[in-house]
């Protein structure tokens, strides 16, 4: 058992030696991989063909996950020792505290933590000083346990010597910091051995679930020495800054220990973010692995995905990957960048919509239409970066539901998505390093709602330049000049045979009866647009939701949409930018919203791409298109 004398006479020096060789190993594990990854396994992989070669690239892959294992395991353990050291100095100063009043006092602590006194005040009969005394340490009404020499018994009675309930607050006072020190050691000394590796260990997918839970433990042991100082609450520019001040070996622990805070916090550098945010992954599939619910399942195919992505060298003309943001609350969180957005002087972000989940559907068509917006971008400047951003709660609604909820759901969601893509706005502001870049806003379906109602919160959508609305069923907005950007410098894509763009507004959609219908249109469009799972959410009732559409157009104002005024239509103000038509709704055979998901398709509907891609290049020579 620890005793006060020991925890009194502690240093710290082994263990923050062995905390920095720990460090050590962690970096040049982490080193290894990088190394391994661009000097050996990209290129084999690009350069030889055939059953060797193969073979040799999964033992290098396999090297590869091992090193990232170390890398991962020894920061934790690295961590955990600066933990001990910090949570046992707490202790110590609390009993020196304590044992340097005892010594100002003339008081002795004995080797069993009690504490005499001196004789002092006067008996009240006789006159005579009253004896001293000696007392321990109590632990009645405190969780420390036992006082340190104490014998049972029932409390000692109040004693007439001043001195002595000075004495038992110091006795007190020992007792606390010695106990505290105990449960710490016990806590920590559990907490390494579940760190320990077994001999041969083979790192897969079950291992990563293994170090998902070490993570977690590691991060409730350290939340003290770490996470309380991590400034969550403050702006995007003070977080830049307080990582600006950081040492190297502080930074290191972060991102060993909290790479999920650091990786999603607005304000610190891209490169840092996706540091964090690739070791995170890998903890995030091996704890989605160890779930069996569907929808960890479906997050886990969508982990997967951007892992590949990840992992693979970027197609000729298309910058390199950057993972801005990844976790699993809600219905996933995402956000890729192509391009580094620190170092680019173009920099666009691209809002999804309504179904989008992080999700395998997530991890191959959105993120592909920010790598087709990338690769367009730098044909004019090769200095640009494009960001998808599923940084919020995109509405899944079930079907039987959107008649009820639909109007109250979906504005929730945009104001809540709203907030959140401003303090990402605000990010690449703070952490951008030209001296004025040019930044792009960018909402597709119902995720031009959220851009339009991030652009009506005050000050607008930080640093903005532009803003492009695609596919919309609206802003919020009754004019282009409400987005805080200039009604010139707001764009807008709408195919004539894309119904989103064309929904009636609510006014019209509850001249259907009783509202059902009406809020049932609404979720089939938006919900149709996204396809896949989200297109399910229409049912059979399609085609006479669709084919309504036009006559319900036609009783009242036609400037006016599901979410306000048509961003396409002369009285909303934009710049309208030709795209192509698209095929019609379930004539043409390819489903009920074909032409809503082509704009950044360079080969669905290049004239689209390529207006897009000028717009975040800062380019002129759009080409346009007749208002509605």
């Amino acid at each position: 058992m620890l005793t006060w004398q020991q925890l009194r006479d502690l240093t710290y020096t082994e263990l923050q030696n062995a905390a920095d060789g720990w460090g050590e190993v962690s970096n040049r594990a982490d080193a290894a991989r990088d190394q391994l990854s661009n000097e050996m396994t990209n290129k084999l992989a690009a350069s030889q063909k055939g059953e060797a070669a193969s073979a040799a690239l999964r033992r290098l892959k396999q090297l590869d996950r091992n090193f990232e294992y170390l890398h991962t395991e020894c920061g934790l353990i690295r961590t955990t020792l600066n933990s001990l050291a910090y949570e046992l100095s707490g202790s110590q100063k609390r009993l020196n505290g304590a044992l340097e009043e005892a010594v100002n006092l003339r008081f002795t602590v004995h080797p069993d933590g009690s504490v005499s006194y001196p004789p002092a005040g006067e008996n009240i009969i006789d006159g005579t000083p009253i004896p001293g005394g000696t007392t321990t340490g109590s632990a009645v009404g405190t969780p420390y346990g036992p006082p340190l020499g104490a014998t049972s018994g029932a409390p000692p009675l109040p004693r007439p010597n001043p001195h002595h309930a000075t004495a038992q607050d110091i006795a007190d006072r020992i007792l606390k910091a010695v106990n505290e020190a105990r449960e710490t050691d016990r806590r920590f000394t559990e907490a390494l051995a579940k760190l320990k590796a077994a001999p041969g260990l083979t790192v897969d997918t079950r291992t990563w679930t293994d170090a998902a839970a070490d993570a977690a433990a590691i991060r409730d042991l350290a939340d003290d020495y770490l996470k309380n100082d991590i400034p969550q609450d403050k702006s995007p520019a003070e977080r830049r800054a307080w990582w600006a001040q950081l040492t190297q070996e502080q930074r290191e622990e972060y991102l060993a220990v909290h790479p999920d805070v650091i990786g999603n916090l607005d304000g610190i550098p891209a490169e840092t973010r996706d540091t964090a945010n690739r070791d995170n992954l890998q903890l995030l599939i091996g704890k989605l692995a160890g779930q069996n619910s569907e929808q960890a399942q479906i997050r886990l195919a969508g982990l997967k995905s951007l892992d590949r992505q990840l992992r693979a060298d970027p197609a000729e003309g298309v910058p390199p990957m950057y993972l801005l943001g990844i976790g699993d609350q809600g219905n996933g969180r995402a956000i890729v960048s192509f391009g580094n957005p620190d170092t680019a002087r173009n920099v666009s972000a691209y809002v999804p919509g309504l179904g989008t989940a992080l999700d395998e559907s997530f991890a191959t068509n959105d993120v592909q239409r920010a790598r087709d917006t990338a690769k367009g971008a730098r044909a004019y400047d090769k200095s640009s970066a494009a960001i998808v951003w599923l940084g919020y709660d995109a509405p899944q609604l079930p079907a039987e539901k959107l008649a009820d909820n639909a109007g109250v759901m979906f504005d929730h969601n945009a104001k809540a998505g709203a907030h959140a893509y401003n303090e990402f706005m605000a990010g690449i502001s703070a952490t951008n390093q030209n001296a004025d870049p040019h930044v792009t806003a960018i909402g597709h379906s119902y995720g031009s709602f959220t851009v339009g109602q991030a652009a009506q919160r005050h000050g607008g959508i930080p640093g903005a330049d532009d803003i492009v609305i695609l596919g919309s069923p609206g802003t919020g907005a009754d004019s282009a000049k409400d987005l805080g950007v200039g009604k010139d410098h707001v764009y807008v894509g709408a195919a004539d045979n894309d119904p989103v763009t064309i929904m009636p507004s609510k006014d019209e959609s509850s001249a259907l009866g009783a509202g059902t219908a009406g809020g049932a249109s609404a979720g089939l469009v938006l919900g149709l647009g996204m396809g896949g799972p989200a297109g399910g959410l229409v049912g059979a009732a399609a085609g006479g939701v669709v084919g309504g559409v036009a006559g319900l157009r036609s009783s009242e104002d036609e400037s006016q949409i599901w979410f306000g005024t048509d961003p396409a239509h002369k009285d909303f103000g934009a710049t309208r930018f030709k795209v192509d038509d698209g095929a019609r709704p379930f004539i043409d055979g390819q489903g009920a919203t074909p032409a809503h998901s082509n704009y950044f398709n360079p080969e669905k509907d290049p004239e689209s791409a390529d207006n897009i891609a000028r717009i975040v290049a800062g380019r002129d020579g759009l080409t346009l298109q007749e208002h509605r």
